[in-house]
């Protein structure tokens, strides 16, 4: 069967990373007899520096007609001023809201040999394996926001209709149910209405899913309970901007956001997957990127856009192998450890893949 397949490396390492993963889909693609097309497209900064957008009208409609999009990362120094009316983000905002893309997936599970690249102690950490589901297309970044009062006043506003609530709730409760049976519906209901009813509506759902354990947390708890005891959780479904920062702590447990994949899902198959970490502008071009987190969203893409579940886990089972012979990125390296360079960790990635595959 054909597939299209978007590559958007879009700035810093992005491009760097992306190359990685590519590789590894190449690989599960000849030996696995199956006819991946690649199509590259502009995006972020790159793309505002060439064409004045960071979302062209070619790479939109180029991700509506492909099965998935690779994606990278965007922004950088040379496009860091916040008052712009043009930046490298509203690309990739423009992709979410164009494809319609409302369920972002973070899996966080810890390698048992990186369990002392992480700053947490190994005893809390152990048997950490959780995924957060974040609402990706409204609340308070998609909301109405100005300011007023000669600009001294500024306001955003956080808004959400109970269908929105449903159909991400309703992917976490899914995805509970083919991991561990747990959900945990994040929001700040003591205080804000659109919190009140996300969980009216979350009660309302879990009712719905009996053979699923459930519960709610605050925000602020549930940000201490991440470090706190972070191997109690199995899927964490919240809001657009709760989900934000909780998905960047979270990724301190497994020791490097360079190790940790994302997939943003719209309804049907298509998807983006891209790693959770920056443009990291500052080691652009050094080769020294970490590209586990680029080559893992891969996998991700096999598994939730072109179903090939067998591949993915060919795909993640590679990265724990090389992990577990001591290959180490600078970011994750210990002292005394084999430090590759983003080359040579996508090689090995893709070698093993290669292996598995034939056996």
């Amino acid at each position: 069967m054909a597939y299209l397949i978007a590559v958007l490396g879009g700035d810093g390492i992005g491009p760097e990373v992306t190359a990685q993963a590519r590789r590894v889909l190449e690989v599960v693609a000849e030996v696995g007899g199956y006819d991946f097309t690649f199509e590259e497209g502009l995006v972020g900064g790159i793309a505002i520096d060439r064409t004045g957008t960071a979302l062209p009208e070619e790479t939109l409609a180029l991700c509506q007609r492909a099965d998935a999009i690779l994606f990278g990362a965007v922004g950088g120094p040379k496009w860091d001023d916040p008052t712009a009316t043009v930046r490298p983000e509203q690309g990739l905002l423009g992709l979410r809201k164009g494809l319609g893309l409302f369920a972002n997936l973070r899996p966080v599970k810890l390698n048992p040999t990186l369990i002392n690249a992480s700053t947490i102690k190994p005893e809390v950490l152990a048997g950490t394996d959780l995924v957060v589901v974040r609402e990706l297309t409204g609340g308070i970044y998609f909301g109405e926001r100005g300011r007023r009062d000669n600009g001294q006043t500024a306001y955003d506003t956080m808004i959400y209709s109970t269908y929105e609530i449903e159909r991400v709730l309703r992917v976490a409760f899914d995805l509970a149910r083919q991991r561990r049976k747990k959900v945990t519906s994040v929001d700040k209901a003591n205080v804000l209405e659109c919190s009140r009813l996300w969980r009216e509506t979350a009660l309302r759902i879990a009712r719905e899913y009996p053979d699923v354990a459930f519960e709610n947390l605050l925000v602020d708890a549930c940000a201490m309970h991440l470090i706190r005891r972070p191997a109690s959780f199995d899927v964490i479904v919240t809001e657009n901007m709760f989900g934000d920062i909780l998905t960047d702590e979270a990724s301190m447990l497994a020791g490097s956001m360079g190790m940790l994949p994302s997939a943003s899902l719209a309804e049907g198959r298509r998807g983006l997957y891209e790693p959770i970490h920056g443009s990291a502008p500052d080691i652009a071009g050094q080769g020294i990127a970490n590209p586990i987190g680029a080559i893992l969203s891969a996998a991700l893409l096999l598994r939730y856009s072109l179903g090939l579940e067998a591949e993915a886990r060919a795909v993640e089972g590679a990265v724990d192998a090389v992990l577990a012979e001591g290959a180490r990125t600078r970011d994750i390296a210990e002292p005394g450890a084999e430090v590759v360079d983003t080359a040579t960790m996508g090689t090995l990635v893709a070698d093993r893949v290669a292996q598995a595959l034939t056996q």
